[in-house]
Parts: C-alpha cells; sequence; structure tokens
C-alpha cells in the first residue's frame, strides 16, 4: 500500500548519529510550513501567534458538577466558579483550585477505623472518649461527625484559606461542642432517651463555632455511636442499670394494678351511690304517696264516716284473706264438725311479705 508521503519516513543519513537524524526531521518540516524548502528560516510572526494561541488554550479548565473552581492570581482569591468550562489567565498568572462540594467528609471523635471489614475494626482513643457529665459521671463517648464544605458564596474560599487544617479544625470544634453539651447532661439522659438530644444541641453548637471560624463548612450530622462508662466501673454500673430498670418495672406493674383497680373501686361506688339515691327517691315517693292517700282518707271520713269506715274495712278484708289459709262452713255442716285447734301449724313462720314497688 503507497503511502500518503511517499518520502516518509525519512532517509536515515548517518545511521546511528542522533544529531543527523533530528537535522533530517526539522528540514523536512521546514519543507511542509509556509515559506517552503526556499526560504532560509520560518516566519517569525506565524510562529509567535502559534505560541501565544497554545498558550491562551492552556488556560481553558472544565470544573466537574460535583466541583467549584476558585480561581487564584499570585495566589490571591479573585473568583469562584461553578460548573462546565471556564477561562482563567494561564500560567504563571492564575491557577485553579477544584475542592469537591457534594462530598461528605467524616471526622471520628473517640475512635478510629482501623479496617474496613467486614469485619469492620475499631481501635478506641480514650483522651477523645473520656467525657465528665452534668452531675460529675465520667463516660466513654463515641461519635461521628459528617460534614461538607458550603456551597454558598465564599463558601469554598473559606474552606481552602481560612483555616489551615479544616479536618482537624472541625475534630477539636467537635470534640469541645460535645463536652460542652454533655457537660449539661446528666448522665442517665445521656445513656438512655437523652441521646437524640445531644446529638441535636452538639450539632448546632458546632456549627456556631465553624461559622465563627469563618471555616467555610457546613454540618451536615452528628451522630452518637456508643455512649457508656469506663471500663473500670462497667460491671457496677451494669449493676445500677439493672437495679433502676427493675425499679421502673415495679412502677410500673403498680401503675398497672392501680389502673386496673381504681376504676373498678369507682365503678362500684358510683354504683352503690346510684342505688341508695335511687331507695331514697323511691322511699319518699312511697311515704309522699302514703302521707296524701292519708289525707284524702280523712277527707273522705269527715264527709261520709259510715261509707268511709265500711270501705276502709272491707279494702283490708281484701288485703288479709287471701293470704289466710280459709274453710268455709254452711250453719248445718258447722254444727257436726268437732272443733280442731293445729298448733304445730299456728306457730310456723309466717311467709315473708312480697316488698312494695
Amino acid at each position: 500500500m503507497a503511502s500518503r508521503f511517499p518520502d516518509w519516513p525519512p532517509p536515515r543519513p548517518g545511521a546511528g548519529d542522533p544529531l543527523a537524524e533530528l537535522q533530517a526531521l526539522w528540514e523536512r518540516f521546514r519543507s511542509r510550513v509556509p515559506g517552503g524548502p526556499s526560504s532560509s528560516r520560518l516566519n517569525p510572526w506565524l510562529v509567535a501567534a502559534l505560541a501565544l494561541l497554545v498558550y491562551l488554550a492552556s488556560g481553558i479548565f472544565i470544573v466537574a458538577p460535583d466541583q467549584a473552581g476558585v480561581v487564584l492570581r499570585f495566589g490571591k482569591v479573585v473568583r469562584e466558579v461553578g460548573p462546565g468550562p471556564h477561562w482563567r489567565v494561564p500560567w504563571p498568572f492564575e491557577e485553579v483550585l477544584r475542592p469537591s462540594v457534594t462530598q461528605i467528609r467524616k471526622e471520628e471523635i473517640g475512635f478510629r477505623t482501623v479496617a474496613v471489614g467486614p469485619p469492620a475494626q475499631y481501635r478506641d482513643v480514650p483522651p477523645e472518649a473520656l467525657m465528665l457529665t452534668g452531675d460529675e459521671n465520667i463516660v466513654e463517648l463515641e461519635f461521628i461527625v459528617q460534614y461538607r464544605v458550603q456551597p454558598e458564596a465564599r463558601g469554598v474560599s473559606d474552606f481552602l484559606f481560612n483555616v489551615r487544617d479544616p479536618e482537624q479544625t472541625v475534630r477539636a470544634a467537635s470534640e469541645a461542642a460535645m463536652r460542652e453539651v454533655l457537660g449539661r447532661t446528666k448522665i442517665d439522659d445521656a445513656m438512655t432517651e437523652g441521646r437524640e438530644r445531644i446529638e441535636i444541641d452538639a450539632e448546632a453548637l458546632l456549627q456556631q463555632i465553624l461559622d465563627r471560624y469563618g471555616a467555610g463548612i457546613d454540618v451536615v450530622t452528628v451522630k452518637l455511636q456508643d455512649v457508656g462508662p469506663p471500663a473500670q466501673v462497667a460491671d457496677a454500673f451494669k449493676d445500677v442499670i439493672g437495679a433502676q430498670q427493675d425499679r421502673e418495672r415495679m412502677i410500673n406493674e403498680a401503675a398497672g394494678y392501680a389502673n386496673d383497680v381504681v376504676p373498678k373501686a369507682r365503678g362500684q361506688a358510683a354504683q352503690v351511690l346510684n342505688e341508695a339515691e335511687g331507695y331514697r327517691e323511691a322511699k319518699v315517693r312511697e311515704a309522699t304517696g302514703v302521707a296524701q292517700r292519708f289525707i284524702a282518707l280523712q277527707e273522705a271520713y269527715a264527709v261520709a264516716k259510715d261509707v268511709t269506715r265500711t270501705r276502709l274495712y272491707l279494702e283490708t278484708m281484701e288485703e288479709i284473706l287471701p293470704r289466710a289459709n280459709k274453710i268455709i262452713l254452711d250453719e248445718t255442716a258447722g254444727k257436726d264438725v268437732v272443733p280442731y285447734l293445729p298448733l304445730d301449724q299456728a306457730i310456723r313462720p309466717r311467709r315473708p311479705e312480697p316488698e312494695a314497688p
């Protein structure tokens, strides 16, 4: 197959002589630029234009979507740029730093991750973990701080230049914030239901500290990993926790028993009161009715004594006779019957009378 450049590769005059080979390559390059072989030297303006174009093109840079660009001119921040292509004055006048603003960074306080695993391996750092609570108890507290660079204006520049070591600054500020929050918290709250409150307060205080430093950092979260007593008193502390749990259990059982018995007692008391109220109301109404009946009889007796007396007698007999054992004989039969008095039946207990409605 014929080459597009019949005279390429160039002959190698003086085989083994690098200087001769370089000279041959230079001559062939000169034959292909404007001016050709007839020109004794290259056009300097063309060379200068090409060099300037290449120099200016070297100032083009691209900022990734997860980055922010900070343009420095002789080491001083002149502007911040967002994702996309941009241009700067090439070196040595300007340079570009492109830190990530979406990466979630992490600092471990009280422990260090030795191996990711699985299984993960950790190493305790007691000087960071030992803290004093508000009731003067010592606990070992391990927590994680997650943060990122502030994407707002000047946030990236502050992160890069306001603090010398952002990671160490976050670590020291996190430890200080947690010690202050824990110093206002009792040990029982720190180890039980107060953990969430500690995380929220520590996160807010840490953000205030970093803002005062102008660190250009947003705190994403503060998460407690482990809170417990020092190893030297762990067994005794477990006994105390067990006793507290037993106390809480007994209190809950007593409260449950009270919640079961008290409503029943209150219901029975209300029932007795209602029954007494009903009995009182019935007796009052009964007495009122009897009194009104007596008054009515008295008025009727005053008007017609004989009729009223007869009616009362008949009503009394009507009430008594149905409950008595009766034998009715005519006059003839009564003469032939021998009288008999059954004393054993006469002294037997009477049947209880039905109560009045």
